[in-house]
């Protein structure tokens, strides 16, 4: 079992991959997104120059994650244009479209983890076991425009919100 976990109502689950820090180089990813065209890779070098904030949730079809990806894209459409917003869950891509679309959904971009979960593994927020294996915990990372973390937290209790006040002041 692993040595880190989060919770589901004070139950622990195992966590697969690094605790990151402030301070850490924010490790590469490679995501997918729906787009008009069709799907398209989401990578850590698209955001260069801009300070990237990364909410991460299990799946946006729960009421938890849809608070959280809802006020992230009102919080969004306030933020300069050198900052960007992503939501990341393992979501297949058109779920999140559709998510996104029925919500109208502008500000910030969604992003599939679903292929390999290979961000999951990176940033230490893949669930690695149980019948929740292979869903991402809720958690927020902003990466500056120099590629460092400014703000990690891995929320927890999966039920609960993020810090939504600390990830918005470390932009």
């Amino acid at each position: 079992m692993s040595e880190r976990t989060t919770a589901l109502h004070g139950a622990p689950i195992p966590l697969d991959g690094p605790e990151l820090k402030v301070g850490d180089k924010a490790p590469d990813f490679l995501l997918q997104k729906r787009t008009a065209t069709g799907l398209t890779d989401v990578s850590l070098a698209q955001f260069a120059g801009k300070t990237l904030l990364l909410s991460v949730v299990p799946s946006v079809d729960t009421s938890v994650c849809a608070i959280q990806t809802k006020k992230f894209n009102e919080k969004a459409a306030a933020l300069p244009d050198d900052v960007a917003v992503v939501t990341v869950s393992t979501d297949l891509p058109f779920a999140q479209a559709r998510f996104c679309g029925a919500e109208g959904l502008e500000k910030l971009q969604c992003a599939s983890d679903h292929r390999d979960v290979s961000f999951g593994k990176a940033y230490g927020v893949l669930i690695a076991d149980g019948p929740m294996s292979r869903i991402l915990s809720r958690s927020i990372f902003v990466i500056g425009s120099d590629g460092l973390l400014k703000h990690v937290e891995y929320v927890p209790e999966i039920s609960s919100e993020p810090n939504y006040d600390a990830a918005l002041a470390a932009l």
